[in-house]
């Protein structure tokens, strides 16, 4: 490519009026913010459950089998981010991970990169999702874990981690599969 050599592929289908979550103003309310980013994330995960006609018509691809691939090639090259399982050695992490694999599902509708730089609101009215890029169909606890972590890195607590657990809906939350879910995005 002329100048940069670089390559991107680029899909807008309209504007999405508003401001992204790590505004300072939704930040200033992070109990409210905390709230509308779990049930927002609850209503996208339940499309899978409520409109697989449409979601079929859409060809939504299944990224669990990429997410798990993508695990075993971070193991395989040496790739391990601690950060996700502090005190816990890679070997350990990939046991966890490699354990877990089979209990991942295909049951939700996935943003991909669920974080508070990728929501938008619009006077705290939901306005839409951006960086779709890993979208798919997968396991709901890839995107619960992200949700969680965007709070305690955004926020700098994790004071909002059960609370947003609690917001989601823990009827649907195995708490083991989320352990699982940060061993395996040691490797990512």
């Amino acid at each position: 490519m002329p100048g940069g050599g670089t390559h991107a592929d680029w899909l807008v289908t309209r504007a999405v009026i508003g401001e992204d979550c790590t505004t300072a103003r939704y930040l200033a309310d992070p109990e409210r913010l905390c709230d509308l980013l779990a049930v927002r994330l609850r209503t996208l995960h339940e499309l899978f459950r409520t409109q697989p006609g449409r979601l079929a018509a859409l060809n939504v691809p299944d990224v669990r089998t990429r997410y798990l691939s993508n695990v075993e090639r971070g193991w395989r090259t040496g790739r391990f981010d601690a950060q996700f399982c502090p005190r816990t050695t890679a070997a350990d992490a990939h046991r966890i991970a490699a354990e877990a694999a089979d209990e991942l599902r295909t049951d939700a509708l996935l943003h991909g990169d669920y974080c508070l730089p990728n929501v938008i609101l619009d006077d705290w009215r939901f306005s839409g999702f951006i960086d779709l890029d890993h979208a798919g169909l997968s396991d709901r606890h890839i995107d619960v874990f992200w949700g969680a972590w965007t709070l305690w890195f955004n926020l700098h607590t994790s004071a909002y981690c059960n609370r947003f657990l609690d917001a989601y809906g823990r009827d649907v939350i195995d708490e083991g599969k989320l352990a699982a879910i940060a061993a395996m995005e040691c490797f990512m």
